[in-house]
């Protein structure tokens, strides 16, 4: 500053330009517009098929059985033989109401139940002993704003699970299928996280949502709808909310509930209600690029 008089004058310095401010040279700002990783188109073989009046909703299965499930009921057949070995009937319309997917895990069949058809929505996890198929465990989930429990799986650190909401019978008036979705809880089912399922996901499965979800042995989470032949893949996101579909398989099964096989192979159980069949289905080894994906890791991996 310069003194003239009375008069003062500032002496200023040339405004410093964006690339002295950084010290680097910095590109242009350009906001780039996302696009959604295309999904492979994937054809599964099946392999063998057992018929069974029960096959309505799902099946389970171990090393030795089937367990056939329709609602209330759920049969055990010899896999070898396809024999009816035995067979665990609940009342209509009572406790257990709406049977749609179980799997098994050291000698117990884990079932995720619901009180579908009637809202508001209610859901339970309901335990068998395989051995005598007799009830051994329940645990009440109550009313959940997600919707309706349809799948669950074990996962490092808990459980994942699905959450159906319907445009037509069974759904609730303020919320149609897109509603449905994957919520993560720890061992006490306490949520601690979840995720949105893929757009294209769920329009392929309205007016209803997945029936039927489980983690496969590459760590992805496979999911069938309720009426379409097409398994649908998918990995957590490295962002965001949204689950990422990796790939979509062409299968014969129309929809519902299925498990892995534990024979090693890869494998699943799956139903078609329609012709009252049990199926075993090859499925082909789906690719996951990392950079638009992780696996989940399962429990005991």
């Amino acid at each position: 500053m310069v003194a003239l008089g009375s008069l003062f004058f500032l002496t200023l310095s040339p405004a410093p330009s964006v690339a002295q401010t950084g010290g680097a040279n910095i590109a242009p700002l350009e906001v780039p517009t996302y696009v959604l990783p295309t999904p492979a188109r994937l054809q599964a073989r099946t392999l063998q098929a057992w018929q069974a009046p029960e096959a309505d909703q799902g099946v389970a299965v171990d090393d030795a059985h089937l367990y056939v499930i329709d609602n209330t009921v759920i049969a055990k057949y010899a896999l070898d033989t396809g024999v009816l070995t035995d067979r665990w009937v609940g009342p209509s319309a009572g406790p257990v109401r709406h049977i749609n997917s179980c799997y098994v895990r050291d000698a117990l069949l884990w079932c995720a139940n619901s009180n579908y058809p009637e809202t508001p929505m209610g859901s339970s996890v309901e335990v068998f002993d395989t051995a005598t198929m007799s009830p051994v465990e329940t645990y009440s989930l109550g009313l959940m704003d997600e919707g309706s429990l349809t799948w669950f799986d074990e996962v490092e650190g808990g459980r994942i699970a699905g959450f159906a909401h319907y445009d037509t019978r069974g759904g609730v008036p303020f919320k149609n299928n897109s509603f449905s979705g994957v919520v993560a809880f720890d061992p006490e089912w306490r949520r601690t996280g979840g995720w949105m399922l893929p757009k294209a996901v769920i329009e392929r499965m309205a007016p209803h949502a997945a029936s039927g979800g489980a983690i496969g042995p590459d760590g992805l989470l496979y999911v069938l709808g309720h009426d379409l032949p097409e398994l649908y893949v998918m990995a957590r996101p490295m962002m965001g909310p949204t689950l990422v579909h990796v790939a979509t398989i062409d299968i014969e099964a129309p929809g519902q509930a299925f498990s892995w096989a534990q024979d090693g192979s890869h494998s699943i159980f799956a139903i078609d209600g329609d012709r009252h069949l049990v199926l075993k289905i090859e499925l082909p080894l789906v690719e996951l690029d990392p950079q638009i994906g992780t696996p989940f890791v399962r429990n005991g991996d």
